[in-house]
């Protein structure tokens, strides 16, 4: 079973919560496999996520929804997908401005995650992330419990891309299926596309067969 923390209230996020959660998110995603692979130098890390998520999370206010704890310890950015991506003309630019000389990888997982993206209307949780000193502690669960109630009353399935074994072992619990691990290139950090059906007489979906648009990197 996985932790749920029933005293914390998740809510949605405004601009003026931007300040709090920017350090939650640079400092969650600027350790592990996946950052020591994109931004290869351990001095400018930090820097480069901060930048990173201080863009996300403004398009994630513009495009979709970010939603919080009232401790703002945590928080998680979700898309609406159809079966088209939503076009967003400043997305690649601002991507390369917030990363530097490091954009080329940034833009790489980008691709990836687009061409493997499933093709029919779902929630997408682009990034969830906590407090570094408050992980396992079920704030992360009670972020997703919260958006999870939302979709099964809508019966919508969602997806997301699991960076780690440990992560998609939590995901896993709340309901995700996973497909084969992709890889940005040959010797780049696995990750896993996951998917959480729809239910069906009291049965969740399982995982969507691959993108017929998709070809894993030689």
């Amino acid at each position: 079973m996985f932790k749920t923390r029933i005293d914390l209230t998740v809510r949605q996020a405004t601009a003026d919560d931007v300040p709090a959660l920017l350090p939650v998110l640079a400092q969650a995603f600027s350790t592990g496999t996946v950052a020591e692979w994109a931004v290869p130098e351990p001095a400018d890390r930090l820097d480069v996520f901060t930048g990173y998520f201080q863009f996300m999370l403004t398009l994630g206010l513009r495009h979709g929804r970010v939603d919080t704890t009232d401790d703002l310890t945590g928080a998680a950015i979700w898309y609406r997908r159809d079966e088209t991506p939503p076009p967003h003309p400043d997305h690649l630019y601002g991507l390369e401005e917030a990363t530097g000389p490091y954009a080329p990888k940034f833009l790489l997982l980008d691709a990836m995650f687009e061409a493997r993206h499933p093709r029919l209307p779902h929630a997408y949780l682009a990034y969830i992330g906590v407090n570094p000193a408050l992980q396992s502690r079920g704030v992360g669960s009670a972020l997703l419990a919260h958006a999870h109630k939302a979709l099964d009353a809508e019966n919508l399935p969602a997806y997301l891309e699991a960076s780690n074994p440990r992560n998609r072992n939590l995901y896993a619990r709340h309901g995700y299926d996973a497909g084969p691990p992709m890889q940005p290139t040959s010797s780049g950090p696995p990750f896993w596309p996951m998917w959480r059906g729809q239910l069906n007489g009291g049965v969740r979906s399982s995982f969507l067969p691959p993108n017929p648009y998709y070809r894993r990197p030689r």
